[in-house]
């Protein structure tokens, strides 16, 4: 049974373009050859529309990481799957592409609407905006209103969870974070870093020695605690009695560099993470972390979207920035300090 995909590939058109020219969409700006043409091929391939219930739709996802990148942090791929489950439920064709794809503007070219996951330069966000009317980005903050986005309360959880760990009688708290660059090579504004270090010195802690930044990932989490450990050993600063990790896979490797050199967790070091992936819940200890609402928000973004693209939805509305919040779930990897270290 042809596809769309068979359609647009002997068309040399995107799936997008195949679809809303079959959905007659008048809005559509190609030549009536290549309209023409698409209805042409999908006549020649015997192609037989689906019929639903539903408006039809469809909706664009570009997401900035490769499938395998998402396989080893879900942050991600939980935002992808809101999305598509929001789509299947609606009844909603999906069309995907990962940005290690070749070619995919030519992917998404023309999609009614496009939701963006992830972090962007100005001129890549600016050419996502040309391949729709309808763009919307997720988990990413720009210093201006100037596009559509959904984050995350960031600034709020971390405050959380510092307050969290002070309430338990720490002072020496680490961060172990990540940093992400974009197209322009750019490092982008980590939010959760810069609220950490506005929150120790609001609060008299002492931050400068226990700052460490890689990659967000459980290989870099047990790098960076392990510098933590030398730094200790080497007398240049003492070990935290308690460390804030920006992803849970970061949280991950901490923990396995801690247990390598005879370190408990929590009774010598208390550790929290951040985004509450399906793992968190089954480490041991189970860990402590804040939760980020990341297939709600996928799902929210979807819901949207549809209201966008909606018959009643008006072609002069101003960019939003939507603001999601997280909480913090407490488990068994944080404890108060030990007053006497026996290491």
């Amino acid at each position: 049974m042809a596809t769309l995909k068979d359609i647009a590939e002997k068309a040399g058109v995107s799936t997008a373009t195949v679809s809303r020219i079959l959905n007659q969409d008048g809005t559509l700006s190609v030549t009536d050859a290549t309209r023409q043409n698409v209805l042409r091929i999908a006549q020649e391939l015997h192609y037989n529309k689906k019929k639903t219930t539903a408006t039809s739709m469809s909706i664009g996802i570009f997401q900035w990481i490769s499938l395998l990148d998402e396989t080893e942090d879900p942050y991600y791929q939980d935002i992808r799957s809101g999305i598509e489950q929001y789509c299947a439920e609606h009844k909603i064709e999906v069309i995907r592409a990962f940005e290690s794809d070749p070619g995919y503007m030519d992917t998404l070219r023309d999609v009614p609407a496009l939701i963006c996951i992830g972090k962007y330069s100005d001129s890549q966000r600016k050419n996502l905006e040309t391949l729709s009317s309808h763009v919307l980005f997720l988990d990413m903050r720009t210093p201006q209103i100037n596009c559509n986005t959904i984050t995350l309360d960031f600034g709020q959880a971390v405050y959380d969870a510092m307050n969290y760990l002070t309430g338990l009688g720490h002072r020496h708290i680490a961060y172990l974070g990540g940093k992400e660059q974009l197209t322009d090579s750019t490092i982008y504004f980590e939010e959760r870093k810069d609220a950490f270090i506005r929150y120790c010195t609001q609060h008299d802690l002492c931050w400068e020695p226990y700052i460490r930044e890689e990659a967000f990932s459980v290989e870099s989490g047990y790098r960076m605690a392990l510098s933590l450990i030398q730094a200790d050993r080497e007398g240049s600063a003492p070990l935290p009695t308690a460390v804030f990790a920006a992803s849970d896979p970061i949280a991950i490797g901490a923990m396995r560099a801690f247990y390598k050199y005879d370190y408990r967790v929590p009774d010598d070091v208390s550790i929290i993470g951040f985004d509450d992936i399906s793992a968190a819940a089954f480490l041991n200890p189970p860990l402590t972390t804040i939760h980020a609402p990341a297939l709600q928000m996928g799902r929210y973004a979807a819901h949207y979207m549809t209201q966008m693209t909606g018959r009643s939805a008006r072609s002069d509305t101003l960019p939003v920035r939507i603001t999601l919040p997280c909480s913090l779930r407490i488990r068994e990897s944080c404890a108060a300090p030990r007053t006497q270290k026996d290491f």
